[in-house]
């Protein structure tokens, strides 16, 4: 796959300033360098005595300094990905074989009779504003000040949705997959099983002894080590005996180590879990002390997750209106904020007094939520607090947040649910393949004259 591909996910090369994601991602606006040479090679390219037209798809024209403002902003996102930079010419190529398709893809939107109305614009305008933390003031102010024009911008955005519209007409609407290819996969992985690509997710309790431990010292935590491994099977909660008992630096969030392959673990932990059944439980001892260790998962290479993170978190939500503004929002959850963690306020209390959503007669609780369930700028902040912390206010699709982690645990998935997790790897899979047939037809039924190469 080109490079291109892996790295431009909305696939809309005109629009350097903002990129869209098929998921659940939203828009996103940088500014800068970027959005700055956009705007000016939108608004006066036809004045450039150096600018000429590369390539004609269909009726509409690509121009070489589309070409190169595209190829600059691409070789700028490898960079900040640490990724090679192919050569010049090669990337050059890449692009223009991508503008391309753009342009194929758009022409067959148009005469489908694909139209973006203005309130779908509208939403995605937000949307930029707010995963980037401003309002839509502010983002029509950095793109004056980058030298983009507002209409043109809104044009970029209502292009990037119809591409969208199209694909899922296309391609996302008509890929199944049925019980028969779940079943298929499942006995695929069986007869091809290899163990030593097994990955593993594994709890640990650590009572920590010195070096130079005394036979004392020992005795006393080996009698800790084992009591807490009693209490684990005797089905007490393994994440609130870590948080309670262990000395290792992930104590706090439930002493997980986390998804990863077995030669990323200590070989002690290997052997003790790959004799042990999920859910298994047992006693080690290593130069650190002893380590109590429940294998949450196992996982054989190609497999899906047989378990997730669930995390149990409370907001105050503050819905924005003209009578209160963002800046307004994030000053009054910032005070709230300021005075619970000053032991002054309930944030409980204050969820249910203030708290703009369905959840404030729960003094803010949302229950316990897995992966998907929020929307992404939502998760993406819960994520990165710990049990028990407060992040800073946050503005969201709905509102501005105020968020604090309850809990975190590890589930178990059903059957069903495991089932449902390879559908959906499956369909992803199918969905490479069938849009990249797609692109392949419709690049053939495209006219396309080449004119001057890119420079």
């Amino acid at each position: 796959m080109m490079i291109y591909r892996a790295f431009s996910l909305s696939l809309v090369s005109l629009v350097a300033c903002t990129a869209i994601s098929v998921g659940a991602q939203g828009l996103r606006l940088p500014s800068g360098p970027a959005a700055a040479a956009t705007g000016a090679a939108t608004t006066g390219a036809s004045q450039r005595s150096s600018d000429y037209i590369v390539a004609i798809v269909n009726t509409e024209p690509i121009t070489n300094q589309q070409v190169r403002l595209e190829t600059q902003r691409l070789a700028r996102q490898l960079a900040q990905a640490q990724r090679p930079i192919p050569d010049a010419g090669e990337l050059a190529a890449q692009v223009l074989e991508q503008l391309i398709i753009d342009r194929a893809q758009l022409h067959l939107a148009r005469e489908s009779g694909i139209k973006i109305d203005e309130a779908a614009v509208d939403e995605a305008e937000l949307s930029v504003a707010r995963r980037n933390q401003v309002d839509v003031a502010e983002i029509r102010r950095r793109l004056a000040a980058d030298g983009l024009d507002f209409g043109v911008f809104r044009n970029q955005l209502r292009d990037q949705l119809m591409l969208i519209r199209v694909r899922e007409r296309e391609v996302n609407q008509k890929v199944r997959i049925s019980e028969l290819d779940i079943d298929q996969y499942l006995r695929d992985q069986q007869k091809n099983q290899d163990t030593s690509l097994a990955e593993l997710n594994i709890a640990h309790v650590l009572v920590a002894l010195p070096e130079d431990a005394s036979a004392a010292q020992i005795a006393t935590a080996q009698s800790k080590a084992q009591r807490v491994l009693d209490s684990a099977r005797a089905g007490e909660d393994f994440a609130r005996l870590a948080r309670e008992n262990s000395d290792a630096p992930g104590a706090a969030d439930g002493g997980e180590i986390g998804l990863r392959q077995p030669d990323r673990y200590p070989v002690l932990f290997v052997d003790a879990a790959r004799a042990l059944p999920v859910g298994g439980l047992t006693l080690v001892r290593s130069g650190a002390g002893f380590h109590v260790l429940k294998v949450i998962e196992k996982r054989a290479g190609g497999m899906p997750a047989t378990s997730t993170i669930q995390t149990r978190a409370s907001h105050i939500l503050l819905r924005l209106s003209v009578q209160l503004g963002e800046a307004a929002a994030r000053e009054k959850l910032a005070d709230f904020r300021k005075r619970i963690l000053a032991g002054q306020a309930d944030f409980a209390t204050l969820a249910k007094e203030n708290s703009q959503d369905g959840s404030a007669a729960r003094g803010g609780d949302l229950g316990w939520a897995s992966s998907g369930q929020f929307v992404p700028e939502f998760e993406e902040a819960m994520n990165a607090l710990a049990p028990g912390q407060i992040g800073e206010p946050l503005v969201s699709r709905f509102g501005v947040h105020l968020i604090k982690v309850e809990e975190r645990r590890t589930v178990q998935l059903s059957q069903r649910e495991q089932r449902e997790a390879i559908r959906a790897m499956l369909r992803e899979k199918k969905l490479d393949t069938a849009y990249a047939t797609w692109v392949q037809d419709l690049r053939a039924r495209a006219y396309v004259e080449m004119r001057e190469p890119p420079t």
